[in-house]
């Protein structure tokens, strides 16, 4: 279906499903979508998912539930979604990561799964620049509070976050650096952390 079939509201609301169905793998809600586009009535908004549906995009089985037509010939805003940038974390010593909502980036439905949530975060310092992750960077994060061993992952220590190769001992784990610079040194816990997400990829430096 051409983008010129579709309206205004209609292209927004089809971003907004395609968003939320990716982060949370499920169709939203009535009441959830219109909160999304912002509208007073769900009865307007329940028009609009009809709309949407006559044209094709969204399909609609005899239970009343709905699903969304994956169609690479669809709307351009189909082949994104729109990932959080939520701050800057260290890639060095571990400094207070700055939670403070900057923008939203689109990201390629194909670097993310459906029933995640991701984040970005800028990457700061150079304790990780020899697995990809240089000082500046956007970092995609799939939000999880349990990694694997070897995995690159997002660690809150006392309220402070950082990057950093997660190593599992017996007793204890280590937050490894990733480094050319022999200035960086592990940081050894026995339990007192939190992980906030695994690294998917680095973004080189866009703004």
């Amino acid at each position: 279906m051409a983008e010129h079939e579709l309206g205004a509201r209609e292209v927004e609301a089809l971003r907004q499903i395609r968003n939320y169905y990716i982060t949370n793998g499920e169709f939203p809600s009535v009441r959830k979508l219109s909160a999304l586009i912002k509208y007073k009535s769900p009865r307007s908004t329940f028009l609009l998912i009809q709309k949407i549906v006559e044209k094709g995009l969204i399909l609609r089985d005899p239970d009343g539930n709905y699903e969304l037509k994956d169609d690479p010939n669809d709307l351009q805003s189909e082949t994104t979604v729109d990932i959080p940038l939520i701050g800057s974390v260290a890639c060095g010593a571990p400094i207070l990561a700055e939670q403070n909502f900057e923008a939203m980036v689109p990201v390629s439905r194909k670097l993310v799964a459906p029933g995640n949530k991701y984040f970005f975060v800028r990457a700061r310092g150079d304790s990780m620049n020899l697995a990809g992750i240089n000082d500046g960077d956007f970092v995609l994060i799939r939000q999880t509070n349990t990694a694997r061993n070897g995995d690159a992952v997002v660690a809150l220590i006392n309220d402070e976050a950082t990057i950093k190769q997660i190593q599992y001992e017996d007793n204890y784990v280590i937050l490894k650096p990733n480094s050319s610079s022999k200035k960086h040194m592990p940081i050894i816990l026995s339990g007192e952390f939190q992980i906030q997400g695994v690294v998917v990829s680095a973004i080189p430096k866009i703004f």
